[in-house]
């Protein structure tokens, strides 16, 4: 819809305007140089059907129609238009130096804006310093955030009402820019100066462990936020150099730990911990390996090396040749093993290490046939998802508790068995905790509830 075309031009209006207030609908008519009437004239040039139509607005908008006196248009297409055209930096300018804060929110709460100056005009928003919901303007404004971001509100719009809306929100956020809005409000700057265990602490957490979470948000939080939060973006999957060397430099021995626990932990910070013996067997455990990080932990930290999921081929072989029947037991247990280096585990005559492959879901099919033979590796394949579904089956004949709790938490246990291991109190929590299991629930939508 063009407005220019309207230009000058007489609008009959039936009811209200619907996402403008009637004073911000009448200023946007005027601006746009529309006039707006209640009556009929040979002036008017298109009609608008509005909210709250009385049976007589009715009754008329459907004669006038009937006779094709005008173009009959509904107000949700008028508001679209008019939306589409405001001029975002004027409009930010008249509400700051007008400072009509009751216009603010009636734009914040108007749904025909856009995303993007929806935002701009949120960082305007004053809360007064209280709380998300504590008022009924600050409800409002934090009502329409939510409404309008949230993933399928209609089939939770009670979300919109609760603190922890804002959470849930976040979760399922896939906007940085939104995430860096809600990051800024003055009732979360206000929680990270005086942090407690509030709701509103839970969205600083939710901001802090998020994937997408911009890096400025990060960094901001590493040098203002409290210990529990540091440690928390230290263990991201995603946490940039910078905001790393931000941590490290707080020098919080718990921030340290969180660090060595990051597999994509920089480098030079890595040498710097590397002196502290606890940091190094978490690093040589977890860090993402290369030729040089291989070497920094390999003489003092073999056997926390063998559990780093990934090494290379050629680091697998380097630990196995050491000969050492304990860093042999880390390896089994590791399940990006070689089927090389599986091989050659086998070959040891240590029952422990065959258990622990057994078990290893990177260990061939044909292995684990074999393996089926000897009773005393049952437990093992039926924990194993790699187990082929035939001996998962057999497996759940056993009488043997351990066997049986062990198949209620496998994803490839067959459907079939986890049905009748579900009717068993000691495992029907199991059950409805395997994921496998949930999706099968979900697919055939008979209403069970996980």
């Amino acid at each position: 819809m063009n407005l220019k075309d309207l230009e000058n031009k007489t609008l009959l209006l039936f009811g209200k305007s619907r996402a403008f207030n009637s004073d911000e609908f009448a200023a946007q008519m005027r601006f746009h140089k529309i006039s707006v009437v209640q009556k009929y004239s040979d002036a008017v040039v298109m009609m608008v059907d509005g909210k709250m139509m009385t049976p007589y607005e009715q009754n008329e908008s459907d004669a006038l129609y009937a006779q094709k006196k005008a173009p009959l248009i509904s107000i949700d297409l008028l508001e679209e238009a008019l939306a589409k055209h405001i001029d975002a930096d004027t409009l930010l300018m008249s509400l700051k130096l007008s400072h009509d804060k009751e216009r603010l929110k009636g734009f914040l709460k108007n749904t025909m804006v856009s995303d993007a100056l929806f935002l701009r005009l949120l960082k305007m928003y004053t809360w007064n310093g209280e709380d998300f919901f504590e008022n009924d303007d600050n409800r409002d404004v934090t009502a329409a955030l939510i409404v309008r971001f949230y993933d399928k509100i209609e089939r939770n719009h009670n979300v919109q009402y609760a603190t922890l809306g804002l959470m849930h929100l976040i979760a399922q956020c896939k906007n940085e820019e939104l995430i860096e809005a809600i990051f800024s409000l003055e009732p979360l700057q206000k929680t990270l100066k005086n942090p407690g265990k509030d709701a509103n602490f839970k969205i600083i957490t939710s901001i802090a462990t998020h994937f997408i979470t911009p890096q400025n948000v990060l960094t901001k939080l590493a040098k203002s936020a409290n210990v529990y939060v540091k440690t928390l973006i230290a263990m991201r999957a995603y946490c940039p150099a910078l905001t790393q060397l931000l941590l490290y430099e707080s020098g919080e021995a718990d921030v340290f730990e969180a660090l060595s626990f990051n597999a994509q932990l920089d480098k030079n910070i890595a040498k710097k911990l590397s002196v502290h013996p606890q940091y190094a067997k978490n690093m040589a455990t977890y860090i993402e390996l290369d030729d040089t990080t291989f070497a920094m932990f390999a003489a003092q930290y073999r056997v926390a090396l063998a559990h780093n999921e990934t090494l290379t081929l050629a680091m697998q072989k380097t630990l196995m040749f050491v000969h050492d029947e304990v860093i042999s037991l880390a390896l089994s247990s590791n399940k990006h093993l070689d089927k090389e280096v599986v091989e050659q585990l086998l070959a040891d005559s240590n029952e422990e290490i065959h258990a622990n492959l057994y078990a290893n879901p990177n260990v061939p099919k044909e292995r684990l046939q074999e393996a089926f033979k000897n009773e005393r590796f049952h437990h093992a394949l039926s924990s194993n998802p790699n187990t082929p579904s035939s001996i998962l089956q057999k497996l759940s004949e056993s009488e043997d508790m351990k066997i049986l709790e062990a198949l209620a938490k496998n994803p490839s246990t067959p459907v079939e068995v986890l049905y009748q291991l579900q009717l068993h109190s000691k495992f029907e929590r199991s059950v409805k905790e395997n994921p496998a299991f949930g999706r099968h629930i979900q697919s055939e939508n008979i209403g069970w509830e996980i």
